[in-house]
């Protein structure tokens, strides 16, 4: 298995909660919005990536209860994370899947 994979199924492992993956999500939307910003104004491109940690940071506080994929994996887990927000449409593949669910059973 590559460091990579190890990292992606670690990573899995740790955003289980919905709130947690919700708000990581929305921590990957704000990290890419941080990367245009740096061509207008680095300080928004710090408040930027100041929220991305607080967010992410505290989805595993409040409703994962275990520490980040980043202590384990730094670097890395970044890739991971867009990778698999980017797999997952930010989370709108779940909501999609729970409708045609609910259209099916209807």
């Amino acid at each position: 298995m590559s460091y990579y994979q190890d990292a992606k199924d670690h990573f899995l492992a740790s955003h289980q909660h919905p709130i947690n993956q919700f708000l990581h999500h929305v921590t990957n939307l704000i990290a890419i919005a941080a990367i245009i910003l740096l061509f207008y104004d680095w300080r928004l491109t710090a408040v930027c990536l100041v929220l991305t940690q607080v967010l992410a940071i505290g989805g595993h506080i409040f409703f994962e209860k275990n520490e980040p994929a980043f202590r384990k994996y730094p670097g890395i887990v970044i890739l991971v994370s867009l990778s698999w927000s980017f797999e997952n449409a930010f989370g709108l593949r779940q909501v999609w899947q729970k409708r045609k669910l609910t259209a099916n059973n209807s």
